[in-house]
């Protein structure tokens, strides 16, 4: 059969997926990491990076020699995914110059708000071109030594194919994308105000070149197939597509790519894109315009967080069941959890969650406190408790997702959702309804990911038939079966009482984030 491999690297796993060319899951392969913070920066090593992306792969061909009694020598198409934006820079030899800094860093407002400004476009924080500029007005030492920028799925792109390459989805995360490549103005915007600061190598230069999805991207080497799989069991020359963001193959994955369509990914960080029929009138900070791996822009709303609270706080009950020798199969014990947070109070007993392990643009935190709050009234029961972390999780989108539909008075047909949010059928995605007061659909594909997204790209790379990636995708969904959760009259209210709570209680996480 042929198969098509997809690894994305995500937050807080790499996981490697192979699907045959119908699209479904012959075998899967992963890995667990967690991001550091080191020197004031949140990144990973690239050492784990490649230790991790070994792993995976390793899992996974093991799971294909179990399944089919033959080791796995070759595929058909290989696709790269991972975290979108921040900030890997290298000198000519290929040395890294700088910690890999993600997403999640919160240390370029300066720059941010000063190209925003320059372009007349919203720059987030997290973006590749604000960290570049944040190092060039930090005067940093590496600067001068840059060579290329690439993004963590571009990095491996390069060491496994020699390209330099990304997808258009990828790209424009790195920086602002006009007519199929880098906004040509504000390349030369940026070179001004770069040159006033002492840097006159032009940002063109040392940008990754631009790919649509289905372009090829190049081949794997011999080196890259030592380095993917050090058993030397895997043969070089497997074409490769474009490497993706995560954002790129999360809409991949809910057949999200086309106008009026939308998805929300759920993990880690949380994001909710709309695919737009036309731009929007005005400039959001809480607004990020990206591109489909087709090209078509897409307005995002992106938190920082979303579950990282809510799993510490379901880790310490699993540790309180083990200390009374009653130990919980972990997927038992959210299930158990989640459920518990039906039966809450409708303002969730006037508790208030912040889950903010990192800072928060959308809501102007900069540095993150995970906080509860409750008054000497408050009904503090477990189900209250759990509701109030489940409506944490998406406060930040919500807010951010208002801005679209009341301001810009965008249209959505359909909203998809994925992500360990969405794990326990039904509780994530009606807490989800009631943010967005929309329906959202989950899909029988939507716990796969973006792996499975980006393998279902290296597919389309080589099995389409002169037909588009929304075509193709069409296909790929026609037997698809969702559920889907339409809102609440009563879920709504909760949470437009407890969202007016959150965003009058966003002082005290302020004050937090100051004094501790």
């Amino acid at each position: 059969m042929k198969t098509y491999l997809g690894i994305e690297l995500g937050s807080t796993r790499i996981k490697a997926v192979l699907i045959d060319e119908n699209h479904n899951s012959v075998a899967s392969g992963g890995f667990t990491w967690e991001n550091q913070l080191k020197n004031g920066y949140w990144t990973y090593s690239l050492d784990d990076v490649w230790g991790g992306l070994q792993s995976a792969y390793a899992d996974l061909a093991a799971n294909f020699a179990q399944k089919f009694g033959e080791e796995l020598t070759t595929v058909d198409g290989i696709g790269i995914s991972g975290m979108m934006h921040g900030y890997l820079p290298f000198d000519s030899n290929g040395n890294q110059l700088a910690e890999f800094r993600t997403w999640r860093n919160t240390t370029t407002a300066a720059a941010a708000k000063k190209l925003t400004a320059e372009f007349g476009f919203n720059i987030p924080e997290r973006w590749s071109v604000a960290h570049l500029y944040q190092a060039i007005l930090n005067d940093e030492e590496h600067v001068g030594k840059i060579d290329h920028i690439t993004t963590v799925a571009g990095y491996v792109h390069w060491k496994l194919t020699g390209e330099k390459v990304v997808g258009i989805n990828e790209a424009s995360g790195m920086f602002p994308i006009c007519d199929g490549d880098y906004n040509s103005e504000m390349l030369g915007k940026f070179d001004d105000v770069a040159k006033i600061e002492g840097f006159i190598r032009p940002i063109k230069e040392l940008l990754p070149r631009v790919l649509f999805a289905g372009e090829s991207a190049g081949t794997l080497t011999i080196d890259g197939a030592k380095l993917l799989d050090p058993s030397g069991r895997l043969q070089a020359g497997i074409p490769f597509c474009p490497p993706e963001g995560d954002a790129g193959t999360g809409m991949v994955a809910t057949n999200a790519v086309l106008p009026r369509t939308g998805n929300v990914s759920a993990g880690t960080s949380i994001f909710a894109m709309v695919v737009l029929e036309n731009s929007l009138k005005n400039v959001y900070q809480e607004i990020d315009v990206i591109a489909t791996p087709m090209g078509d822009s897409v307005a995002m709303a992106h938190a920082n967080n979303c579950t990282a609270d809510l799993d510490a706080w379901v880790s310490l009950f699993g540790e309180a069941l083990q200390a009374f020798g009653a130990g919980a199969d972990k997927s038992k014990l959210y299930e158990i959890l989640y459920n518990e947070s039906e039966n809450a109070d409708a303002h969730c007993g006037n508790l208030l969650s912040y889950n903010y392990l990192s800072g928060e643009h959308i809501t102007g935190i900069s540095h993150g406190r995970p906080l509860l709050v409750r008054t000497p009234e408050s009904n503090f029961t477990l189900a209250n408790f759990m509701r109030s972390l489940l409506f944490s999780s998406v406060a930040a989108l919500s807010i951010g997702m208002g801005i679209l539909l009341e301001r810009e008075n965008v249209k959505i047909t359909s909203i998809a959702g994925h992500g360990g949010l969405f794990k326990v059928d039904g509780v994530g995605q009606r807490m989800m309804a009631a943010a967005l007061n929309a329906s959202v659909s989950v899909s029988s594909t939507a716990g796969e990911g973006g792996a499975w997204g980006i393998a279902v790209l290296a597919a389309f790379a080589r099995q389409k038939d002169g037909e588009n990636l929304g075509e193709y995708l069409t296909k790929v969904f026609a037997n698809d079966k969702a559920t889907v959760a339409t809102p609440k009259i009563a879920d709504v209210e909760a949470f437009s009482a407890y969202i007016k709570r959150y965003k009058a209680g966003l002082e005290i996480e302020k004050i937090a984030s100051e004094v501790i």
